[in-house]
């Protein structure tokens, strides 16, 4: 028998997956423009635009250490944990590293934008985002509180566990 818990995981990591690995990019983004809906493919300048591969991965590398060292020390920090699944927290902590590369700062990687540099210069879903700030509520399902269902028992998580996990420094 499937427990609650592992049919939530095969439903939400294929979500996470989907959206880290930005399995949707190819389909046209709803705008809004002079009033009318219409299909705009266009996407902003990412701050990583004009770097090697190398480049990019070292900057990659960088940076997904630098989110899983945060993202351990916030859980800590507010007494939160990872989910049993870890290869959840995983995949969120490299999309974090990911906008913090293209974007230069944690978006949250698990929501549409129409306009992620708008969004991350408001700040309110940078991570920690503001509902986790003032409720404790991660709708992403890295920082769990105990007495959520998803939520293990620890609140380490290593950059080589997050590296394997999420597949890599790769994008594609």
């Amino acid at each position: 028998m499937i427990s609650l818990r592992s049919k939530a995981c095969i439903v939400i990591i294929p979500v996470i997956w989907a959206v880290s690995t930005h399995a949707f990019t190819s389909l046209p983004r709803p705008s809004v423009a002079g009033g009318r809906r219409g299909c705009s493919t266009s996407r902003p300048a990412s701050k990583d635009a004009d770097m090697t591969e190398e480049e990019r991965e070292a900057k990659m590398e960088k940076a997904l250490k630098a989110m899983t060292a945060f993202s351990n020390k916030y859980t800590q920090n507010t007494n939160t944990y990872y989910c049993s699944d870890k290869s959840i927290p995983a995949v969120v902590i490299k999309g974090l590293a990911e906008h913090k590369v293209t974007l230069g700062t944690p978006l949250c990687p698990c929501r549409f934008y129409e306009d992620k540099e708008k969004e991350a210069k408001e700040g309110y879903w940078n991570c920690p985002c503001v509902p986790m700030r003032e409720r404790h509520e991660c709708h992403c399902m890295l920082f769990l509180t105990e007495d959520n269902d998803f939520a293990g028992e620890e609140n380490n998580i290593s950059f080589d566990e997050v590296k394997k996990l999420s597949g890599g420094f790769s994008s594609d």
